[in-house]
């Protein structure tokens, strides 16, 4: 029977909008004291059905909700509110019945709404409504627990999440821990405004001079050639290697530059004469990085012998043999306090060292791919490192894990930081992505257009760094050029704002 035709004042149901149809059993009662009436079992009468906005006057509406309904309860006291208030104007009640039988089915509902509300939790928090100190969840709270999310003043100003219980009064709070710390600071985008062409073989390596007027790059053709920094001519070409120049470091104390290759060979050139002065023998195979230290007379080199040599650059004898990675030492770098030798290798490891005793400080083993690249930065006390894994983030001096820097999704070979907080990262495909060093955000990522005449796959990025000022930033390609990078002058935060989405999903590293 239709309801319309027992009550011709009442409105036909329209078709439930929602793609459930639960068997339920509307009971309609006349006016208080008669009996009730039943219209019989209708899949169009759903709990998630809206009520009819003109209910008869005085009549009492009852929903009795059959078992099978397991999502019926999501929008059920919606539905039940609805009910009373439209009994409310007519001048009757509304109530909800719920069959014994359905209880199970009525407590996964209730799961389903709570699950619901703590995606809405979620979802307000990555809108960025609240401020504070901090910005990652750090307590997960069960998804039994919230029922709604009423940001109040005080805890907002915490920078909390206010998570209400159903019937209670007790406000639970889960912190959201960083979420002002982590907004990415605005960053404009970067563009390649120059491409350098001399090399005639894979360009592996790059250093700038400390007076920010030059720089220099080695490449698979077995020749360094020195450029203008600001005009990107070549103004000088070494020769003297027998293998392709894989390392370059150019001393700031004293007019050295050091440059190593796959000819297992060290070699020191006096810039003053641009004569090969010193040879550093030792490494058994390919050497593959090299590092200065900022205040000790010494150098670090490590390749493929899967061994960190350190040398006195005077005396040219080798002061420590660091041993322990099992596969070839990618990446160097130095500093003045403890751990003075960061190194990462192919093994999947970044070893920290203590240079005065000659071993291991700590060993990071996060990484599940081997290590390319490792870049300390210029402020910090931090440094990262990457792989074809990750970009992960490290706090000095213990290597405590900070964060992952995700999204690049290819073997990332360098990486570079300037002072201003942007880390760039090449990689193999000829991928430039550009990240705010602070959130882990990835404000920009564009790839490399190779030379006419080249492959589409001489693509990839195998060096790079930041000029002295951090304004500029050179790249060695597989495609024998050099390009330079600097930021759009015409950008501005209204042009190109940050799209940052906070990722609040907990993850195991």
């Amino acid at each position: 029977a239709n309801p319309a035709t027992t009550f011709p004042n009442a409105a036909a149901p329209a078709t439930p909008t929602f793609p459930f149809a639960h068997a339920y059993t509307p009971i309609y009662t006349a006016c208080p004291g008669a009996e009730p009436t039943t219209a019989g079992t209708n899949p169009a009468y759903s709990p998630l059905h809206r009520i009819p906005d003109a209910p008869p006057p005085a009549c009492r509406r009852v929903f009795n909700v059959s078992s099978g309904c397991s999502a019926a309860l999501v929008t059920m006291v919606a539905t039940a509110a609805e009910a009373k208030a439209s009994a409310d104007e007519a001048g009757g009640d509304a109530r909800v019945r719920v069959r014994p039988e359905a209880v199970e089915d009525a407590e996964e509902g209730r799961r389903v709404r709570l699950r619901v509300r703590y995606a809405a939790m979620y979802a307000a928090a990555q809108r960025g409504v609240l401020e504070g100190e901090g910005g990652r969840v750090d307590k997960e709270v069960p998804a039994e627990e919230p029922v709604a999310v009423q940001p109040e003043k005080k805890e907002e100003e915490a920078g909390a999440l206010v998570v209400r219980r159903e019937g209670a009064t007790a406000v639970a709070i889960g912190r959201a821990v960083g979420l002002a710390r982590d907004r990415p600071a605005w960053h404009a985008p970067w563009r390649n405004f120059r491409v350098v062409s001399g090399h005639v073989g894979w360009v592996r390596s790059v250093a700038v001079d400390p007076s920010n007027v030059w720089f220099a790059t080695g490449s698979a053709d077995k020749t360094i050639k020195i450029w203008d920094l600001a005009a990107g001519t070549l103004k000088l070409t070494l020769t003297g290697h027998i293998g392709a120049v894989r390392g370059l470091a150019i001393s700031e104390r004293h007019p050295y530059m050091f440059s190593v290759g796959d000819d297992k060979t060290v070699k020191c050139w006096d810039l003053e004469t641009n004569k090969v002065v010193r040879h550093y023998h030792g490494h058994l195979s390919g050497v593959y990085s090299v590092a200065i230290h900022p205040a000790l007379e010494f150098i670090a080199t490590g390749g493929r012998d899967s061994t960190v040599r350190v040398w006195d650059m005077r005396s040219r004898q080798q002061v420590f043999a660091l041993s322990g990675h099992r596969d070839a030492v990618n990446s160097l770098a130095m500093q003045d306090v403890d751990p003075q030798v960061i190194s990462g290798a192919a093994d999947s490891t970044v070893r920290l060292w203590d240079l005065a005793a000659g071993k291991t400080l700590s060993t990071l083993t996060n990484h599940k791919k081997g290590v390319r690249s490792v870049a300390l930065h210029p402020r910090e006390f931090t440094f990262a490192s990457a792989s074809s894994d990750n970009i992960k983030n490290w706090q000095l001096p213990n290597g405590d894990f900070l964060r992952n820097f995700s999204g690049q999704n290819t073997i990332v070979n360098t990486l570079a930081i300037n002072e201003d907080g942007v880390m760039a990262s090449g990689g193999d495909d000829g991928t430039l992505a550009f990240w705010d060093y602070k959130s882990a955000h990835k404000f920009q990522q564009t790839r490399t257009v190779v030379q006419p005449g080249s492959l589409d796959s001489e693509a990839g990025i195998f060096a790079s760094a930041f000029d002295k000022s951090g304004s500029r930033l050179i790249t060695c390609e597989t495609d024998k050029t050099i390009k330079m990078w600097k930021e759009d002058d015409n950008a501005t935060p209204e042009t190109h704002p940050v799209n940052w989405v906070p990722d609040l999903t907990p993850r195991r590293y």
